[in-house]
């Protein structure tokens, strides 16, 4: 029986194991040594709560599926009808084409055809790089059209410590965030100082729950780390990456909830097709790249 995730592109080295899968481009497992760096998902199943996706060619959420551009409107289809919106934008489903893939890489690439909603052509890859210091993400689009084209990205990887999220030590020197409404639609930018989403500098999540994106990053790490264990994450953004979002898993039922952390890094927060906040507009034949790295 074929699995629902494609096939499944095994990276390792001496010190990391990672799993990437053709549908989607996505990312099924990152460990270290004998212990999960991210939450991955059975062969057989089918990707739980976009675990791993790569958002092409917006990131999170665009509400109602409704947008304009360059004087016309557009309508999305509504991808996570509970709220309304567009989710995690077109390309986390579709069967990507393997370029390359040794021991240490896999480079896959997708086609993106216009479509209703989204009329533009776009050549997408996404590069998977296995190193001593962890799994490196590049991530491309060109402009394959004769217009210009609004675009962003993003990838969703759950980070796991195998505990709880409360008592684990969050360090991000991001000065500014979003707060979000009851639709999980961001509220203007403002900075961080006197609120409850102020992790400069490290401390204890407890019992803060997160589904925020946050820029303005003083520092292009972020760590995710257990005091009791000595374990940690590390994600480190490159070029390209000017915001992350953090998802603190409280609506998982069971053993998953407040489990892992969505750590997502991201070129524009959500609702950026409306809002313009950090968008990226590609011409025709230009490419835009980011680039992130998760290790330990």
């Amino acid at each position: 029986m074929r699995d629902p995730s494609g096939r499944n592109l095994v990276l390792s080295n001496s010190s990391y194991r990672a799993e990437v899968v053709t549908v989607g481009a996505t990312l099924r497992s990152l460990t270290h040594g004998d212990q999960d760096i991210v939450a991955g998902w059975p062969v057989g199943e089918i990707n739980p709560q976009y675990r791993g996706w790569i958002m092409m060619p917006f990131p999170n959420r665009i509400a109602d599926g409704r947008w304009s551009f360059d004087g016309t409107s557009h309508q999305l289809a509504l991808t996570e009808p509970a709220r309304g919106h567009a989710l995690h934008g077109l390309t986390g489903w579709a069967e990507w084409e393997i370029v390359d893939h040794d021991d240490t890489r896999a480079s896959l690439r997708y086609e993106l055809p216009p479509q209703t909603g989204y009329p533009f052509t776009l050549d997408l890859t996404a590069d998977y790089e296995l190193t001593d210091e962890g799994l490196r993400c590049t991530l491309s689009a060109t402009n394959a059209g004769t217009t210009a084209a609004p675009y962003g990205t993003g990838h969703h990887p759950y980070v796991t410590l195998d505990r709880r999220l409360d008592d684990l030590v969050l360090t991000m020197e991001a000065a500014t965030y979003c707060p979000m409404d009851e639709r999980c639609l961001p509220e203007a930018p403002r900075p961080v100082d006197g609120t409850e989403f102020d992790f400069r500098g490290g401390r204890p999540i407890g019992d803060v729950v997160l589904d925020h994106p946050f820029t303005d990053l003083g520092s292009d790490v972020v760590t995710l780390a257990d005091p009791a264990s000595g374990r940690q994450v590390r994600m480190e953004l490159g070029d390209g990456f000017g915001w992350v979002h953090l998802f603190s898993s409280d609506p998982h039922e069971g053993a998953q909830h407040r489990a892992t952390l969505g750590l997502e890094p991201m070129t524009c927060p959500p609702e950026s097709f409306n809002t313009g906040i950090d968008l990226v507009v590609l011409q025709p034949g230009e490419t835009h790249r980011a680039w992130f790295r998760l290790g330990c």
